[in-house]
């Protein structure tokens, strides 16, 4: 690649990304002001991502920009330990969303959970107190479970609903217990269970209890959470080629610095 594309490259590439790294701070103090506990949690990992990314940047382009081969390397470094990290995310998060699987049952549209199913990883965050507690919490504050019966009026329109596994896990009681539904959110609980599955005696109709503390609705949780890092585990995939071509492009610009310095 020649001298002067490689860091007209990597100078306006760092440039554009100073800017992004900049929006997503701002994004993450936005969030911090104007979210409850749940989504606030994440503000402090958005601020950190938004504050590497903008160290990298900098790095990068004042390296470009002056053509300085110490700045260069130190871009190359940092960068590298961003594709390490990268790379061996990517790989964990497919490994532990390797397990787990929905099971159908006759009549629904949609599939059933089980906490076992699921890789061990999985087993420990969600059985953990704490944890648990706090997305507990967020779930009862979601009011997804609440507000089926808004968008299913009938019996008929709720049976042929296909639910998400947070819906199918969280807000009814799993289908073995045979407690007949009167309503998306309401199920008539005088029928004894016909099954020895402890979330049949654990689901309430109380807004605030629901199946909140069933296995299913770990296990629905935990299937949300597996297809979640399964998104971002592809989109890391695409990302890390991206920024391997970045640091090809920062190996030219950081050569030619050394050669123009060699010179002078």
């Amino acid at each position: 690649m020649g001298m002067g594309t490689s860091t007209f490259v990597i100078r306006w590439i760092n440039f554009l990304t100073m800017l992004l790294a900049i929006a997503v701070v701002v994004f993450g103090v936005w969030m911090s002001t104007h979210h409850d506990g749940c989504r606030r949690s994440l503000t402090i990992p958005v601020i950190c991502v938004g504050g590497i990314i903008f160290l990298i940047s900098i790095t990068g382009f004042l390296g470009a920009l002056k053509n300085n081969s110490i700045l260069l390397w130190i871009y190359l470094i940092l960068l590298c330990f961003v594709l390490v990290g990268i790379l061996v995310f990517t790989v964990l998060a497919f490994i532990v969303t390797n397990n787990g699987s929905g099971h159908n049952v006759n009549g629904l549209r949609y599939k059933e959970y089980q906490l076992k199913d699921y890789s061990s990883w999985f087993l420990n965050q969600l059985n953990n107190t704490h944890n648990w507690k706090h997305l507990k919490s967020c779930l009862v504050k979601s009011e997804d479970c609440n507000n089926l019966s808004k968008k299913y009026k009938t019996s008929k329109q709720y049976k042929s609903a296909k639910l998400t596994p947070i819906e199918a896990g969280c807000c009814r009681p799993p289908s073995e217990c045979g407690y007949p539904a009167v309503n998306a959110s309401y199920y008539d609980l005088s029928f004894h269970p016909v099954s020895s599955n402890k979330d049949c005696k654990l689901y309430k109709n109380s807004r605030e209890v629901k199946c909140y503390n069933c296995d299913s609705c770990k296990a629905g949780v935990a299937q949300y959470m597996k297809l979640e890092w399964r998104i971002v585990a592809i989109f890391n995939v695409f990302l890390f080629l991206v920024l391997s071509t970045i640091y090809f492009v920062g190996c030219c610009a950081r050569r030619n610095a050394a050669r123009n310095q060699s010179k002078s």
